[in-house]
């Protein structure tokens, strides 16, 4: 009975998804929002609260997460990654000055002190590289120029959660400097050892994965790339990176063939995803945190719009492309939401998880609006602004009246001398 209720909800699910992906393609927009809202409406305190495939969903949900990553990693070589992280870093500080310090000073202002503070500064920081991974495919931007730009920023992102995770681990836990700094230096390793074999092997790793049976090429990759980002996430590095390092160790027509086999899959658990985060968000948590979540969303949005500029100007990326980039990155999601999970675990400030809840949902369902029309509304203005200039310009100076002509000026005498 258990398998069959199991089966009920979880075939519910996958075919309102496919109802619910039409209709936003018809309407040509992401269909991410739409996902998020029917997995608040099926939730905890939603309209039918479902039980059964809670924890398949789960497990789909990450499985999800480490498939976009994935993907992503494909579109790059080893070489590609290195150069961007070389150049990009920068913007990585930017990032993290314009975006973090808000999250620390919101905290701070409502008095919960300095760990909320850092445990707030990582919620407004991480954008969700699985949202925008979805985003930028829908829009079919993956091989704009702007696109290495998001990625590294991305990528900056990710490599950084593996310093920070361990940190505000040990705020958390209380731990002393010397188990917290052995945690940090393991996560590093491990981030730093993944990355250095993805970037020296990757030739290798192409023959070894390399298969002309589609099954068997399917179930190594796969294999491989749950085994690693499994091991990454065991060792507190976060999983997402290592399955995009994964990602971009293969190369040439094992990429190619990857990529053709697992887009169905990675569309599938992405969307499961996306449902599993509204379907843990309770909807009677939202209302008291609204506002301060709805000031910060808007606060955030838009330095993640400057951030985006700012790195892709810096690249050379010409205007449309800078704001295509900063609307892209607005979103946020899985990161923010372990983070302040780890918040409230550890009994740090009641309110802390409802408004990241709150202020993640916002940046969830604007994110992928600011990623379609962040550009085509910057270009609207810089028309309107381009248009009223020349007729500013134009307008005559008021002609001077016989009378008026013949008064002195005021620095004259009526003679007519200064």
């Amino acid at each position: 009975m258990h398998s069959a209720v199991f089966l009920i909800e979880f075939g519910a699910i996958i075919l309102g998804l496919g109802l619910l992906g039409r209709l936003a393609g018809r309407f040509r927009f992401s269909p991410i929002p739409l996902y998020l809202l029917a997995g608040l409406a099926f939730g905890t305190g939603g309209l039918l609260p479902m039980g059964a495939s809670e924890e398949f969903v789960a497990i789909g949900a990450e499985i999800g997460v480490i498939l976009l990553l994935l993907m992503l990693g494909l579109e790059y070589t080893a070489t590609d990654l290195v150069s961007n992280l070389r150049t990009q870093y920068p913007a990585g500080l930017v990032d993290f000055t314009l975006n973090a310090v808000p999250g620390a000073v919101a905290a701070l202002l409502m008095g919960w002190g300095p760990v909320a503070a850092v445990v707030l500064a990582g919620v407004t920081w991480i954008s969700s590289s699985g949202v925008i991974a979805k985003v930028m495919g829908d829009l079919g931007r993956l091989g704009n120029r702007e696109t290495p730009v998001v990625l590294s920023v991305l990528v900056l992102e990710d490599l950084a959660m593996a310093v920070y995770l361990p940190i505000v681990t040990a705020l958390l836990a209380g731990v002393g400097l010397a188990a917290g700094s052995l945690t940090l230096a393991i996560a590093l390793g491990v981030a730093g050892a993944v990355l250095f074999v993805a970037v020296r092997y990757g030739r290798l790793i192409s023959r070894f994965v390399s298969s002309d049976d589609p099954e068997k090429l399917l179930l190594v990759v796969l294999g491989l790339t749950l085994l690693v980002a499994g091991i990454a996430q065991q060792l507190q590095v976060s999983a997402a990176v290592g399955a995009f390092l994964v990602g971009i160790a293969l190369s040439g027509e094992v990429a190619e063939g990857t990529h053709t086999l697992l887009s169905p899959l990675r569309d599938l658990f992405a969307a499961v995803f996306f449902v599993f985060f509204g379907l843990h968000t309770d909807p009677a948590s939202i209302p008291p945190v609204l506002l301060p979540a709805l000031a910060l969303a808007l606060v955030t949005a838009g330095t993640k719009i400057a951030t985006g500029y700012w790195a892709a100007k810096r690249a050379g990326v010409g205007i449309n492309g800078r704001w295509r980039a900063g609307g892209t990155l607005v979103a946020r999601g899985e990161f923010s939401i372990v983070i302040a999970g780890l918040a409230v675990t550890a009994g740090i400030e009641p309110a802390l998880g409802p408004l990241a809840t709150a202020y993640v949902l916002i940046l969830v369902v604007i994110g992928p609006l600011t990623a379609r029309y962040t550009e085509p509304m910057a270009a609207w203005f810089r028309e309107r602004r381009a248009v009223s200039t020349p007729l500013l310009a134009a307008v005559p100076a008021p002609a001077k009246s016989p009378e008026s002509a013949a008064e002195p000026a005021p620095d004259q005498d009526p003679a007519g001398r200064p």
